[in-house]
């Protein structure tokens, strides 16, 4: 399998990673001081900016104003998003792959204006009592006789949540009906909508994770997004969907900091060489690139993978290469980012370098969007299944 980038694609790949150096790399250490804050005039200028690269909303079909982008291709851009620190890259705006499933007028209120930056989304699945096992939440979602639905429960670490203004939200509905799960937009100035809390968090990027309360919150039956007791299925096509962009952005941080850990290894003299003479040194820089050579064939493998597949089993298998992706390229990046503070020494543990921000912000990649521990759950019951021969062609 052969996963040379094309001309197109190395065009692409450019583009991208010019305007991230240009623009937005700059603002690392502002940002990070600033603790992640990034005013709304900043962000508008900078949204502004980027449009005319054309790849926003890569994941969403151009009839929803998406630029519909394929798997591989979002994992190029996604590898020069990752090698920002502070989340900078999210810039580049990308509604959840699922939007694609909304009906004409959802599609019309809150998709196509999302797809075009006119609008910010966000998704609520966590609870308290419900982080990876998203089919038993405590959120519920009645329907009244007047075919409205009323929804109360609180939501956790909804990430985007303080600046979107519409979400996506999850809520248990008749325990009877499909996966006893369904999906809702709702609009964030809604009555009954609050936020509770914002978090402070290991990192600081320009997106928080405040904590939302729905109490008695009343919207139409229009505003419900799938069918009854979907909800669970179309969350779980998103989840698939990121495992293979944070594999992507793992393995941009992960070259980013190589770069960074062999330019300063080659200048920094200790006892009349440069450190980069030492072999522990070179052994730690020779794991991180072959480290990051695997995680990046493991990650465009499942994107190819992705991208070709017609059948239902094509997509199982799909299931279980964005989880072989996300695992290894997640902990890969941990590792690197490890060895790239010990090279740094001192400087690694100020927050002024990368190597610090970034030990600190790769660490949450092991757990959202389902942890190390279920991706290595998914593997093995894929393998039961379906045999290694699948899972490693």
């Amino acid at each position: 399998m052969d996963f040379q980038l094309s001309e197109q694609q190395k065009a692409l790949q450019q583009r991208v990673r010019e305007f991230l150096e240009v623009e937005l790399k700059p603002l690392e250490v502002e940002v990070e001081l600033a603790e992640g804050y990034l005013s709304p005039e900043k962000r508008a200028e900078i949204r502004e900016k980027i449009r005319p690269l054309n790849v926003h909303s890569s994941s969403l079909p151009r009839r929803v104003g998406g630029t519909e982008f394929s798997w591989e291709d979002q994992v190029i851009i996604n590898e020069e998003i990752g090698k920002l620190t502070n989340a900078l890259g999210w810039l580049i705006w990308a509604p959840a792959i699922v939007l694609k499933h909304a009906n004409e007028y959802q599609v019309e209120r809150w998709v196509r204006p999302a797809a075009e930056g006119k609008r910010d989304a966000c998704y609520a699945v966590t609870e308290e009592n419900a982080g990876s096992d998203a089919s038993r939440l405590e959120t519920t979602a009645v329907l009244d006789p007047t075919n409205h639905w009323i929804i109360n429960g609180t939501k956790w670490h909804v990430t985007s949540g303080d600046v979107a203004d519409f979400v996506v939200l999850q809520a248990a509905t008749d325990p009877n009906i499909g996966d006893g799960n369904t999906l809702f937009i709702i609009d964030l100035d809604t009555p009954g909508v609050e936020i509770l809390d914002h978090p402070k968090y290991m990192h600081h990027i320009i997106d928080g994770h405040p904590r939302y309360r729905f109490n008695n919150v009343r919207i139409p039956d229009a505003n419900r997004f799938g069918a009854v007791g979907e909800g669970l299925a179309i969350s779980k096509e998103w989840f698939l969907h990121e495992r293979v962009l944070i594999a992507a952005r793992c393995c941009g941080a992960a070259e980013r900091l190589i770069e960074e850990a062999t330019a300063h290894a080659q200048q920094r003299v200790q006892f009349g060489s440069p450190i980069a003479d030492y072999q522990m040194i070179q052994q730690k820089l020779a794991d991180c690139v072959t480290e990051l050579a695997a995680a990046r064939l493991l990650t465009f493998a499942a994107a190819h993978a992705a991208d070709h597949a017609q059948s239902e089993e094509d997509r199982k298998i799909v299931h279980a290469k964005a989880s072989i992706a996300k695992l290894y390229a997640s902990e890969m990046a941990g590792r690197v980012a490890d060895h790239a503070v010990q090279i740094f020494g001192g400087r690694g543990y100020m927050r002024d370098n990368v190597a610090e921000r970034f030990f600190r912000e790769l660490r949450v990649e092991r757990i959202w969007e389902g942890t190390s521990e279920i991706q290595r759950m998914i593997i093995a019951y894929s393998l039961y299944k379906r045999g290694i021969k699948r899972l490693i062609e």
